[in-house]
């Protein structure tokens, strides 16, 4: 399976970041895995520009309605039209700060189907849950509402992110992160099907140039979420060739 290193932006970047981009396409010579930056809205028809082809450009929410009286949502079409391929979805700042729930997150990926883009599923628990001894059943329970019977590997994949290591500079332990992985992979499996075996199942939260080389080539681990660190071209170029190549 070829590993997928993605970039969260989230609300960062101006038209000036777009630079980091150039600078990403200089940087990347031969790819040993897919690479996708996820900017803000207001940069993605830029960002596609830039990326000229040597990376994929995507999108960090949608809505989930084709179109209509909606101030201030993003369709998925619109998001395909400025250049996305792929949008996240679920993201755990979107579930608490936005309240969205499973059912919306799992209607938000059918209208992304819809509008001709993949999505990144976003699942994970909180610390509290975490030490409660929940984080199985908490992951468990958001793929079974958010992940729709017709995923595929071509349309879908998920990202563990723990909430607890958003931004923290924590990770869980390998050991913990191959468990977890394991456990997705089951919990899809009941969701989907026999497809399942084939969805990349990404890890996310504080990966960094420091820890990328031993989370990246876990044998569960399909490639990466990254926030932070994709906001400079020499970290996130850095995380990208810590795969090793297949």
């Amino acid at each position: 399976m070829r590993k997928l290193v993605a970039g969260n932006w989230k609300m960062h970047g101006l038209g000036g970041s777009l630079a980091e981009l150039q600078a990403l396409k200089r940087g990347l010579g031969t790819l040993s895995c897919d690479v996708l930056v996820c900017p803000p809205a207001t940069l993605i028809a830029r960002a596609y520009g830039a990326a000229d082809g040597a990376f994929a450009v995507g999108g960090q929410d949608c809505s989930p309605k084709a179109s209509g009286a909606f101030t201030g949502d993003v369709s998925a079409a619109m998001l395909k039209d400025a250049g996305a391929a792929t949008v996240i979805l679920g993201h755990s700042e979107r579930r608490h700060y936005h309240g969205e729930t499973d059912a919306l997150v799992a209607e938000k990926v059918k209208a992304a189907w819809a509008a001709g883009l993949s999505v990144i599923i976003c699942v994970g628990e909180t610390d509290a849950e975490r030490e409660a001894g929940k984080a199985h059943a908490i992951c468990h329970g958001q793929v079974a509402g958010s992940v729709p019977k017709a995923a595929t590997a071509a349309n879908t994949a998920i990202a563990y992110e723990p909430v607890w290591a958003i931004g923290t500079g924590k990770t869980p332990t390998l050991k913990e992160i191959e468990n977890m992985h394991a456990h997705l992979r089951r919990c899809l499996a009941e969701a989907i099907g026999e497809g399942a075996r084939g969805v990349r199942i990404l890890y996310g939260g504080s990966v960094s140039p420091f820890n990328a080389a031993e989370i990246l080539n876990l044998s569960e681990v399909d490639g990466a979420l990254v926030g932070g660190a994709s906001l400079k071209a020499s970290d996130f170029l850095k995380i990208i060739a810590a795969i090793k190549p297949l």
